[in-house]
Parts: structure tokens; sequence; C-alpha cells
């Protein structure tokens, strides 16, 4: 019979507690500080760094992590992964749900394509050039997993989720002391480069006079909401707010059931299987939605449930609670030895991801490079709230196409970058094979990519 005093009652709740008031206090900071405001370091980042600077003072004078105290049930920082493990596919399956099925032309179609092949080169670009930094480096550093490096594809490529994902996959199966803090690091040092490329760039177009050209490009008189006739209103015997989380965990449950059944198919490979809950969960996720469709098409509902308006507002929720988590559980401690290793992976990875993306944007988005370039640096170093968040400074309202690049390209980007996620648990094993198989598949992805370029019909 549990105490309703109990700190194992009590401690998660006190934990999310603290999760979401440090939101809100890093959102008035970032108000009130200019210095802040001009950093276009995102709220949720910043929220994580103030509680990583806290945690770390308490553990320096009361020797203990202040997350394992009683207050969070002794088990804080546990819980912090948990929760950052869970966002990123609950974050996921938001967005699928969010996604409307506008229609579009060859050029459109086209574009988003080549955002998605972009993604995945630069997943491979940033793989490559960390995989190799590590090996050296363990040549020189004692206890240095040597394929370390490959976390910065998933620390900068797709954020802190997927970083711990690998790092604690690494860890657990590979024998990578501190993996998992090793991956949020990376990733956290991914949204310092985001913020830190996005000023530099966004100071370059103030310089050279274009900015205020940009943004009268993207001037319109209003921004519209979606609720139509056709969606169900927002206040009736169930909220509408009820029915998308509804949804949203119904999916996840599904996704669960599918990976258990997976786990027990393939028991050697249980832990890759979990670890791509949020793939799984976007499957699950396009089948209900789907289904819901093809419900109201004939004419069983008279109203659509899916909310394209709160499903992105439940989706920018999950991965402001992930990043802020993510980076409070960081383990400051472990990672004393791989400092220097781990700064020379996050300017790699800043200065590598920073100079492809803006290639291309100029290459092959030639009608709104800046904007493309700036939503894909930021969502390749961080996520694709950070890649909004840049696209905004250039873009208020949306009306570049480069906001629906980002949420179509995720098709094309599964496709393509499935395979970086297996060979990444191949890297422990075969680390020069897997190193090869990468740059080889960089190169097709670039020949996919700029084909046009490269291949030109003689007229």
């Amino acid at each position: 019979m549990n105490n309703f005093w109990d700190s194992s009652v009590w401690g998660s709740f006190n934990l999310i507690a603290i999760l979401l008031t440090i939101l809100i206090i890093a959102s008035l900071l970032k108000k009130n500080i200019p210095l802040l405001k001009e950093s276009l370091i995102p709220t949720s980042v910043l929220g994580g760094a103030i509680l990583l600077i806290l945690s770390a003072a308490y553990k320096v004078f009361f020797k203990i992590n202040i997350f394992q105290t009683s207050f969070f049930g002794g088990n804080g920082t546990d819980f912090l992964e948990i929760i950052t493990y869970h966002t990123l596919a609950l974050g996921f399956i938001a967005s699928t749900f969010s996604d409307d099925s506008a229609s579009f032309n060859k050029k459109r179609q086209e574009e988003i394509f080549h955002t998605g092949v972009t993604t995945v080169a630069t997943y491979l670009l940033q793989a490559i050039l960390g995989m190799g930094l590590t090996m050296i480096a363990a040549r020189f550093l004692t206890g240095l997993f040597p394929v370390s490096g490959v976390l910065l594809a998933f620390g900068y490529g797709q954020g802190t989720g997927q970083a711990m994902n690998y790092g604690n996959i690494y860890e657990m199966d590979f024998g990578f002391a501190g993996g998992k803090s090793f991956g949020l690091t990376i990733a956290a040092f991914g949204f310092l480069s985001a913020s830190m490329g996005g000023v530099i760039y966004l100071n370059h177009l103030k310089r050279k006079n274009r900015l205020s050209a940009i943004l009268e490009r993207n001037k319109i008189s209003s921004v519209q909401h979606d609720a139509s006739e056709k969606t169900i209103p927002l206040f009736e015997s169930m909220d509408t707010l009820s029915v998308q989380i509804a949804l949203v965990m119904i999916s996840y449950f599904f996704t669960f059931l599918l990976m258990n059944l997976l786990g027990t198919l393939l028991p050697g490979l249980k832990s890759v299987i979990f670890g791509f809950n949020f793939l799984l969960g976007v499957i699950m996720a396009t089948a209900t939605k789907a289904f819901l469709n093809f419900l109201y098409r004939k004419g069983y509902f008279k109203k659509k449930y899916i909310s394209g308006f709160l499903m992105t507002r439940m989706r920018n929720f999950f991965f402001d609670i992930m990043v802020v988590a993510g980076i409070a559980a960081i383990q400051l401690h472990v990672l004393n030895q791989y400092f220097i290793i781990m700064l020379l992976l996050g300017i790699t990875g800043l200065i590598a991801t920073y100079l492809y993306n803006s290639f291309v944007a100029k290459t092959l988005f030639k009608e709104y490079p800046e904007e493309q370039f700036l939503a894909m640096y930021g969502m390749l170093t961080g996520t694709a709230s950070t890649g909004i968040i840049l696209l905004r400074e250039v873009d208020p309202d949306f009306q570049s196409p480069v906001s629906d690049n980002l949420v179509y390209q995720n098709f094309p980007a599964i496709v393509f970058g499935f395979p970086l996620m297996l060979l990444a648990t191949m890297a422990p094993v075969k680390p020069m094979t897997t190193l090869g198989i990468l740059i080889l598949f960089f190169l097709i992805m670039n020949l996919l990519l700029f084909r046009k370029k490269l291949f030109k019909r003689k007229s």
C-alpha cells in the first residue's frame, strides 16, 4: 500500500514540475536579457543548460547528484533518460499526425526529395568525419571508444533522443563507459553550433544588405488557424485536445506491441529495435492516420478527428521537454577525459554542416537559398524545431516552401537514412568496413542529389 507522502509517489511529479518551471524561467531570461535574445539559443537548450549547471554545482558542494536525492524519488537521472527516450517518439508521432495530405507539383516534389537526400548526406558526412576523428584519437587516448564519433551524426543530425539511444546501445552492448552522456553532450554542442552558425549567417546577410529584402519577400498580411467545418470543434463532450492525446498514445501503445513482437522474433536485436521507437512510432501513426481518413471518406465519421494545429503544439511540447531533460541528464563527471575530443567533434560538426548545407542551398534551391540553408543547418545541428527557429529569422510567417520541405523530407530521409542506423550498430564490430560503406553511401547520395548538374543532357 502506497503512502501518498512517499518520495516514490512524488519524485517523478517533482521532476516534471522542475523541467516545466525551468522552461518558463529560461523563456523569461531569453525575453529580458538582450544577449540571450540575440543569441538564437532555443529556450529548451537554455533551460537544460541551467539545470545542468545547477546540478553540477550541487554535486560539488554536497557530493551527490541532485537528481538522485529523495526529492526526485532517488532515481531522477534514470527518469530524465526515460523522458528523453519517450518524448522523442511521441514528438515524431505527433508530427506525423500534424502533416496534412497536400499535393505538390513536380517541382515541389523534387525540392522535397532533394531536402530529404541532403538530410541523409549530411548524416553521412557527420558520421564519416566523426568516426575518422575518434578512430585516430583512440590511438592516443586510453579508454576512448574508437567509433564513438559516429554519435556526431545522431547528436547533430538527429538530436538529443537518438544521441542518447545510440550512446546507450554502445554503453550496454559494446562496453562504452559513459556512452549515454557522451551522446547527450554531443547533442548539446549541436544546439550551441546551431545558435553560433545561425548568428554568423544572419550577420553575414546584414553586412551584405540582403536581410531586409529576404524579409520583404516573405511578408504576408495574416496567419490563419487551421480550424474548419471539416474538423471536430475545439469544445464538445470530449475535448479536442483529449482526442489528440488519445490518438498519440494509442499509436505509441501499438508501437510498443510491435517492438515487443519484433524483439521476440529477433532477440539478438532487441536493444536496436527498441532504439528505433521513433521510427516504428511514425509507421504506426501513419497507419492510424490512414485508417481514420478511410473511415471519414466512407462516411463513418462526420468530422475529421485529427487537428493539425493541436498536433503541432503537442509536437513542440514533446520536443521542448526532450531537449531540456536530455541536457539535464548529462553526467559531466564521467566525461572529463573526453572533453577535448568532444570539443573537436563539435567544431568539426559545425564547420562541415555549415559549409555543406550552404553549398547545397545555393546550388539546388536558387529561389530561396537563405531560408533553405538556415532551416537545414538548424535542423542538422539540433532538431526540426531549431531549424524552424532559425527559419523564422528570415521567414516569420513561413511563406517560403521551406517549412513544408522540413515536414515532408522525413519520408525520403527515413528511406535513405535507415541503412545508416544499421551501420551504426555494425561500426564497433567492423569499423574499417563500416567507414568504407559510409564513404561510398555518401558519394551515392551526392550523385543522386547533383545528378542534373553532373549529367546534363546535350541540347
